[in-house]
């Protein structure tokens, strides 16, 4: 059931409620599908479309020119990951 709180004592509204920093990251940690410490351009797509994006091979296109530093076409979860957590956070994706 979506998140409802009273606007008044006869009606309901709808509350969008933001993915914090930590459920991102958890999200994108997930989808290291084969553990190997980085994210290709499909398991970005993956986690792009659990978050809610409309064009999720675009979103990992996006975020990989946002966030992969050293231009190898992979996220690094440990040294590249942040960044792009927080191009995801700026998106403003919101729990269902």
């Amino acid at each position: 059931m979506p998140n409802m709180i009273p606007s008044n004592e006869s009606e309901y509204k709808l509350v969008k409620i933001p993915y914090t920093k930590e459920q991102i990251l958890k999200i994108f940690k997930r989808y290291d599908k084969n553990g190997d410490g980085q994210l290709s351009k499909a398991e970005l797509k993956e986690a792009f479309a659990e978050l809610g994006a409309i064009w999720p091979a675009f979103r990992a296109w996006d975020g990989r020119r946002h966030a992969d530093d050293n231009g190898d076409g992979f996220i690094s979860i440990d040294k590249e990951l942040d960044k792009l957590v927080d191009y995801a956070v700026g998106l403003g994706y919101t729990v269902n």
